[in-house]
């Protein structure tokens, strides 16, 4: 009984073993291709999301003392009165204003909310590897892969040029592959892909 056990044993981390070499081997290490990847809200919608950094001019209807500007903390929140903290950054200005609705429903009789980003924080992504000049630079919103690889100087001679990486941790960690075919291709899901606050570029 001991000796079947072992082997049984011995047989499970050889195939542990030998998916994890798989998965090195094949250099995306278990990352979504950008084919496959789905955003919320989809890709290419036009919709603003609020980030980090972000100015909101907040005007709740004939209620002054509550409307106001506020910044986006470095937590993605903000404070409004009556309710405290909500989440603002990764929400869309109307998604917003109907949360903040609903919860000033047990203060404000029928209120109505309206957010307005009146400044943008520009877009800092880092972006790592065998590129020219890695590092973290600031983009303009709505960049794409392709302006971040090409502001870092293009990629060095030693990339591989099938082992390009986003990394993005919100709203939960992922690693999305991409090719370097993917990213020039003006057509695709890879032209439509926008980078995000916190995002990093990796080119292996």
């Amino acid at each position: 009984m001991a000796r079947t056990t072992t082997k049984t044993v011995i047989l499970t981390l050889a195939l542990g073993a030998a998916a994890l070499l798989t998965a090195c081997a094949s250099g995306t290490g278990g990352a979504i291709p950008v084919a496959q990847y789905k955003d919320e809200p989809d890709l290419g919608t036009g919709e603003y999301i609020i980030a980090v950094g972000d100015m909101l001019g907040i005007q709740v209807f004939d209620q002054p003392q509550i409307s106001g500007r506020m910044r986006v903390r470095t937590d993605g929140r903000i404070s409004l009165p009556f309710v405290n903290d909500v989440q603002a950054a990764g929400k869309t200005p109307v998604k917003l204003g109907a949360e903040l609705e609903a919860g000033l429903k047990a203060m404000v009789l029928n209120p109505k909310v309206t957010v307005v980003v009146e400044e943008s924080r520009p877009l800092t992504i880092s972006v790592l590897g065998e590129v020219s000049k890695p590092g973290t630079q600031t983009y303009e919103r709505d960049s794409g892969v392709a302006q971040a690889l090409a502001a870092a100087g293009g990629l060095t001679n030693f990339a591989k040029k099938d082992r390009i990486f986003v990394v993005r941790s919100n709203p939960k960690p992922v690693r999305i592959h991409f090719t370097y075919e993917d990213i020039t291709r003006k057509v695709g899901p890879a032209s439509v892909f926008r980078l995000k606050p916190g995002d990093v570029v990796i080119v292996d």
